[in-house]
């Protein structure tokens, strides 16, 4: 990985931190994004201070801002003429309704809005780069999900929180990052540039008990036991942005390391290019950049 760059999201705590760490050891150029200044910074210095690799970079950047998003695919262009690995990593779960400033449902925009706007923007950087890599961290929760186009915020025709679901808002999301990686690696033929998704397996993070008050919590704690370490929950991102064995395959799913089926509605084309339409409809505003 000497000489090549890696901007990865959610990048100061839990699988995004390690999936930094382990791309630093094998001498890649990192550039970090987190929402929090100070815990990013805090995680650059141990990167550095472990690995020896002085070429670590933070960005700040709140991801439920599309104006935020925006703002750092501006900032990253001006700082570097290339890039070679592209991870979507961050993501959130949330029990009970929450909206951006946007007017989306959080989740929805975390974990599928966000990854799509900033990839359609960076995508000028890598075709330029060429044989660049899109990784786009989903779940197996996406196995659950289902496209509700009418109700993408998932209210259920309600104002606020009322018949909000927020496992279903999740699942949604994540089938979204699947039918993008998908959708995307269609319009990338041809181009060098692969686009893969993956479920890292079930991991000790904290996006199970953080901003949960549902019963969900409750088996997320009693489970992380159980659960993979987060070293081991990055291995699969790191798989995907390093190794030749993966350099020309696109559009697939990837479960530790591994090539996996993915839901039946994720393998829906049609589902896909809707979904893509429908996202560039409701973040028009935020692509100019992107192609």
């Amino acid at each position: 990985m000497e000489g090549k760059i890696c901007l990865v999201t959610g990048a100061n705590a839990g699988i995004g931190l390690y999936t930094c760490l382990g791309l630093a050891q094998k001498g890649a150029e990192i550039v970090m994004c987190a929402r929090n200044g100070a815990q990013v910074k805090e995680a650059q210095e141990m990167i550095i201070s472990k690995t020896g690799n002085p070429r670590i970079h933070t960005m700040i950047a709140d991801l439920s801002s599309m104006k935020e998003v925006k703002s750092l695919s501006q900032e990253f262009l001006k700082r570097f003429d290339r890039l070679d690995v592209l991870i979507n990593n961050a993501g959130l779960f949330l029990s009970d309704y929450q909206e951006t400033v946007d007017g989306f449902e959080t989740q929805w925009a975390v974990n599928y809005l966000a990854p799509y706007v900033l990839t359609r923007r960076l995508l000028g950087v890598l075709k330029q780069t060429g044989s660049s890599r899109v990784i786009n961290v989903s779940s197996n929760g996406h196995l659950r999900g289902s496209m509700d186009f009418n109700d993408l915020n998932g209210r259920n025709g309600n104002k606020g929180s009322k018949g909000y679901d927020g496992l279903k808002a999740y699942s949604q999301s994540k089938l979204g990052n699947v039918l993008f990686t998908k959708e995307l690696a269609k319009r990338l033929a041809g181009t060098g540039v692969t686009c893969n998704a993956l479920h890292p397996g079930v991991v000790r993070t904290s996006i199970g008990n953080r901003n949960n008050s549902s019963w969900i919590a409750w088996f997320w704690n009693l489970g992380k036991p159980f659960m993979l370490s987060v070293q081991k929950g990055a291995r699969t991102s790191i798989y995907l942005a390093s190794s030749p064995d993966v350099s020309h395959i696109s559009g697939a799913y990837f479960i530790l390391s591994k090539p996996a089926t993915s839901s039946e509605n994720s393998n829906d084309p049609q589902l896909a290019t809707k979904l893509w339409t429908v996202s560039e409809e409701l973040t028009s505003g935020f692509l100019e950049n992107g192609k």
